[in-house]
């Protein structure tokens, strides 16, 4: 019989009352490995519940105990490391290597939580005006919800959402992507392994349909929300009109310019690794790369070289480069866009759409597909296909190459090859990407900086991570203080602007 999962709530694993049950499915054999229950909306409404019953004693928890148990936390991460691991990559897809780095970015994020007491530190003045002592404090507010995507099983549950959002003093709701909620169940069970009390992390599955609760929820402060880029405007803007916070991290279409004398081999295997590392299912994947003409065959073919050289496989096996896409829908997706993409005219150089893995036939995989000569206005060029498929436009000038990145609707990654300091810098100073890269094909930072997307690509005003998303999750409180003197004591008359000038 199949395993069916449980929604986390209030503290424990809680059998669903619904009906309708999701399939999750082993994308590397194409097998149901469990089942996950749609949860109602009197449950979604129940873990809100749970989580603003909780509130009151977590918020007053000082920040230095809370960190305490984001030290537990982090050492049964560090227990679980290859349990977890093998937890991607059997929802996802991803390679062990993919899948570890998965688990070690959100373990990341709750190192970030153990220096909690220092990130949440206000600032003080001593005579903001004479007499007057201004100070201001960071405080909680309450519960967060976040909705999760299917790509990052632990990175954006277990990192960018819950560890700095609980950290702060706040109670968190996370709605488990449908496709891939194994893992942010076993990290829920680590959250009550480690001492967090019950109804300060509350994990459900559902569909969209029970999600929209959250949305407008009259206990629900804010949402982080990471998907589509049209689910995220509908996000941002139901909960903002609601009066809620929201950052949502939505789509791209991130591109490189690589300049004449960017060296062709190591060029090429970053391009590689940044197009097909997770089987091209990452915001900050690398699907077009804008080359200089001079070059652009000798880094096509090299490139090919390159990829012809992995092995596809299953995504548990120590040795495999390329694992499969998530579901055999989103096969079907991408098998379109690909079709899409030759209909249109771009050259077909290498195609993955008939890859199959010996002993795994059922498996949902794709190879490494390459499309040369995309010209402007073909949507595979334009529009996030999001599997492991690199698209190749040729330009004759780095200003030619500028101008057609920064015509791109998406602002999330944006890179440059090059040996050039002189149009690193110009590149990094005019291009449209909230995150740069300078020789670097996936140029995300590490959690003490924001993920800064912009355009198309984020809705909101705070980024996750760094101190965007400590100020995200608290609210700043200053507090002017002036204490009397005997001579101030026999005043009669104050100034309309008393102390503010």
């Amino acid at each position: 019989m199949t395993e069916t999962l449980k929604p986390f709530i209030n503290g424990a694993f809680q059998a669903s009352g619904t009906e309708k049950y999701m399939d999750i499915y082993n994308p590397s054999t194409g097998e149901v490995i469990v089942k996950t229950p749609c949860c109602t909306r009197d449950e979604v409404a129940s873990a809100v519940e749970s989580a603003k019953a909780a509130y009151p004693a977590w918020s007053a928890t000082p920040p230095h105990a809370r960190a305490q148990l984001f030290f537990r936390l982090r050492e049964l991460i560090t227990r679980d490391m290859d349990a977890l691991t093998m937890s991607v990559a059997y929802e996802n897809g991803k390679n062990w290597s993919e899948a570890q780095g998965d688990v070690l970015k959100a373990k990341e994020m709750v190192e970030m939580a153990c220096g909690i007491p220092q990130l949440m530190m206000g600032e003080s003045l001593m005579d903001a005006s004479r007499g007057f002592d201004t100070t201001l404090y960071r405080e909680p507010m309450g519960v967060f919800a976040g909705i999760a995507p299917w790509n990052f099983p632990a990175m954006i549950p277990m990192g960018w959402m819950t560890p700095l959002a609980v950290a702060c003093g706040n109670t968190f709701v996370l709605k488990a992507a449908s496709a891939t909620p194994m893992t942010a169940l076993k990290f829920a069970g680590l959250y009550k392994e480690a001492g967090f009390p019950d109804g300060v992390v509350n994990v459900v599955t559902c569909s969209r349909n029970e999600a929209e609760l959250l949305l407008t929820h009259p206990d629900i402060r804010g949402i982080s929300f990471v998907g589509s880029t049209s689910v995220g405007q509908h996000v941002y803007a139901t909960a903002a009109a609601d009066g809620k916070r929201v950052q949502a991290l939505c789509e791209a279409k991130n591109h490189a310019l690589i300049l004449k004398d960017a060296p062709i081999t190591r060029t090429a295997a970053g391009i590689m690794n940044s197009a097909f590392g997770c089987a091209g299912e990452r915001c900050m994947a690398l699907p077009v790369i804008v080359v200089e003409e001079e070059i652009a065959d000798a880094l096509v073919a090299e490139i090919v070289r390159l990829c012809k050289a992995q092995k596809i496989g299953p995504a548990y096996e120590k040795e495999t480069n390329l694992g499969p896409v998530v579901t055999a829908e989103h096969k079907k997706f991408v098998c379109g866009w690909i079709e899409k993409g030759v209909s249109e005219g771009a050259k077909l150089v290498l195609d993955g759409r008939e890859t199959t893995v010996p002993g795994y036939e059922k498996g949902f995989y794709i190879g490494h597909t390459v499309f040369d000569h995309v010209q402007p206005g073909m949507s595979i060029g334009e529009s996030e296909v999001f599997g492991p498929v690199l698209c190749v436009k040729r330009v004759k000038s780095f200003a030619e190459g500028l101008e057609l990145m920064n015509a791109n609707p998406f602002a999330n990654g944006s890179v440059i090859f090059t040996q050039s300091g002189y149009y690193a810098r110009e590149f990094t100073r005019h291009t449209h990407g909230g995150m740069v890269g300078i020789n670097v094909g996936i140029p995300v930072p590490v959690g003490i900086f924001p993920f800064s997307g912009h355009k198309l690509s984020f809705f909101g005003d705070l980024h996750c991570h760094g101190k965007d998303a400590i100020r995200f999750y608290t609210e700043s409180k200053t507090v002017t203080a002036r204490w009397f003197d005997e001579e101030e004591t026999k005043k009669e008359t104050v100034s309309t602007w008393d102390g503010t000038i």
